[in-house]
Order: structure tokens, then sequence, then C-alpha cells
């Protein structure tokens, strides 16, 4: 009975229903993000099970927004879980970091300790010799994951302070040189 007289108090319509469905909406719009991320990467198992749950939250917070619709406090839920849910949704992918990107350095000098010290930590590194604006420049070409791509833009400016490089996001990859953890990640994409 105390359960029921809940439900029909003005604290449930004005505080706790707002919330759920603050709640709710930060949940489906987070993973529309990872579900868009993992269409983006070609993950077709992942992308439709990720959007499954998506819908299934979506429907649940826009019932209960058109159950109250006089609820003023419901539209702005709503609303603020969609903008909160943007938020937390780029935390989550920058977390995530999920697929490979391309790292092409441009060095002015002479890059042969940074190739050296990206050689030993098994990245493989392709340099070319190019003009640049300002005269010779060495480009480094790297295929990495996604989430190593900070840790080796540090070791980068680390090695040259005045570095430039540039990070893009790579669909697929035939075969490279990779730490052993990711060569295992890689052969098992060609199979």
């Amino acid at each position: 009975m105390a359960f029921a007289t809940l439900f029909d108090s003005s604290i449930f319509t004005w505080a706790i229903l707002p919330l759920l469905i603050f709640l709710a909406r930060i949940c489906d719009v987070s993973l529309q993000t990872i579900r868009i991320i993992f269409t983006s990467k070609g993950k077709k198992l992942l992308a439709p099970m990720v959007g499954f749950f998506e819908v299934l939250i979506w429907l649940l917070a826009i019932g209960q927004v058109m159950r109250n619709l006089t609820s003023v406090s419901c539209y702005l839920a709503y609303a603020s879980g969609f903008a909160m849910g943007n938020y937390v949704g780029l935390l989550v992918e920058e977390k995530l970091a999920v697929g490979i990107v391309l790292l092409r350095v441009i060095v002015q000098g002479d890059p042969s300790s940074l190739i050296e010290h990206l050689s030993k930590e098994n990245f493989g590194v392709t340099n070319m010799e190019a003009l640049g604006v300002r005269g010779k420049v060495n480009i480094l070409l790297m295929v990495i994951r996604r989430m190593d791509a900070k840790h080796i833009a540090e070791d980068i400016l680390t090695f040259n302070p005045k570095a430039f490089y540039t990070i893009e996001d790579v669909r697929h990859v035939s075969s490279g040189i990779f730490p052993f953890y990711r060569r295992q990640f890689f052969s098992s994409q060609r199979k």
C-alpha cells in the first residue's frame, strides 16, 4: 500500500520520475554514441546489440514523458539527460579508444633516436625524407591502436618538442609490425 502511494505522491511526480528519466536518457544517449562508433568501425555484432538496449531504454524514457505531458520537470529531465548523455558518451568513447589510427609525424632534424625508441617498443615506423616549407623534414608513419596514440604522442614530443603530428582513423589493416599483444588482435581480424 505504501509503495502505491509513493507513485501517486508529488515527490515521485516532481523529483523521482524526472530523475529516472534523466538517468535513462544519459544511458541511451551514451549507448547511441558507442553504437555510432561501433558502426563506423565495422563492428557488425556489437553495433546492433548496443542499438537494442539504446532503443529499449529510450522507449522507457519517452513513454514516461508521454504519460506526464503536463510535467515540465519531465521535459527538463529529458533534455538534460540528452545533454549529459552526449558528454558521458564522449567520455566513455575516449576510454574505450576503439580502432586503429595512422599517426603521421613531421620532424625537422634527425629522428633516429625517436625511431629507435619506438622500435624498441615494437612499433613499426616508416621514415621518409621530404621537403617542407622550412627545409628538409622527415615524415614518420605508424599504424597503431588508438589506445596507444596518446602514449606515443607524448613520446614524440619528449624526443622532439617541435614535432607536428596528425592522427587519422583507419578502418582496416592487412599486416604490420605491432607489439606482441597487438599481433593477436590484427591476425584475428584477418580470419
